[in-house]
């Protein structure tokens, strides 16, 4: 690949709820003032699950020439923490992130045009900004994320079934007990996880390393999500944009894996709602397909986006 300019810059994010100053981290592959291209908004999952794991996106910039800009969402990576805000959850709100969105669009000055990009929680935030018509938007990509919550349980649930009677046990007498913080359940997690978070070990590092870093400061995973990717005790519990769908006006591109933990049905109200859409799945991945198919990825996402 030739050489492509990065910056990196921190926008200053006014939350007075914060009780201090806060600052969004972000990362701009590509060239901004070059109005002739569309620039392309990677919303990372989590929540809370900071942006090394999805840098392999940014090899759109290279391969179709259009800026890329990746950030970490307050509260995790190298954006402003506030552990002091763990379980606060008038505080960790969707329309929070929604809010610092609409801030890196004005900081970067591209709120006149722009595609957001969304990955699992981050997907379900880039549809909840979609709902709301944002000027600006023109494309929206939407990988490996629900629709609703109740779906997705619903579909880890059944494949939690297929899992060894063993590691089902564990996982069931865990959060029966309230000790999900234990070693034998985060383990027992594991086992999920390589089916349908991630199919590649040892892990890439990309993924290691937003793992260490969201393991290091929990506060807004365990707050808005919870112990563990399949069970739900955070406020992102009652999430449901099923009615809203309707309200996104731009073309949409769809993604999962075939062994992904979010299962067809969870992405069905996206395909049935939106007006221009478009649904591929990766028959090799799983969770993370940008990682495990990151060739073809890559190609289908740019195809979407520069046509």
């Amino acid at each position: 690949m030739a050489p492509l300019r990065t910056v990196e810059g921190e926008a200053d994010f006014s939350v007075p709820a914060a009780g201090k100053p806060c600052k969004t981290w972000y990362k701009v592959y590509g060239d901004l003032s070059d109005r002739s291209v569309t620039p392309t908004v990677v919303l990372h999952g989590g929540p809370g699950f900071p942006h090394w794991y999805v840098e392999p996106i940014a090899g759109i910039a290279y391969r179709f020439s259009m800026p890329v800009v990746i950030y970490d969402q307050l509260g995790c990576g190298l954006s402003t923490h506030l552990p002091e805000k763990k379980g606060d959850t008038d505080f960790w709100t969707v329309q929070l992130f929604i809010d610092e969105l609409h801030n890196l669009l004005r900081h970067l000055g591209i709120q006149g045009g722009y595609n957001i990009l969304g990955h699992s929680w981050g997907g379900m935030l880039a549809a909840s900004f979609a709902v709301q018509k944002p000027k600006g938007l023109r494309k929206l990509v939407i990988s490996s994320s629900p629709a609703s919550m109740a779906l997705f349980v619903e579909g880890c649930a059944e494949l939690r079934k297929a899992l060894p009677p063993g590691v089902q046990d564990a996982l069931n007498r865990h959060e029966a007990a309230g000790t999900t913080d234990s070693e034998d359940y985060k383990e027992s997690c594991e086992a999920f996880g390589v089916r349908h978070e991630c199919r590649i070990r040892p892990k890439p590092d990309v993924e290691e390393k937003s793992e260490e870093s969201m393991g290091a400061d929990p506060t807004v995973y365990l707050t808005m999500n919870g112990p563990s990717e399949f069970y739900i005790t955070g406020s992102l519990k009652t999430f449901d944009l099923s009615s809203e769908l309707h309200n996104i006006e731009v073309p949409t591109l769809l993604t999962n894996g075939r062994y992904d933990e979010v299962q067809d049905l969870s992405i069905s109200p996206f395909f049935e709602q939106i007006r221009q859409v478009k649904w591929v799945q990766f028959a090799e991945s799983a969770h993370v397909a940008h990682i495990e198919e990151t060739e073809r990825y890559l190609d289908v996402v740019g195809r979407f986006l520069v046509h």
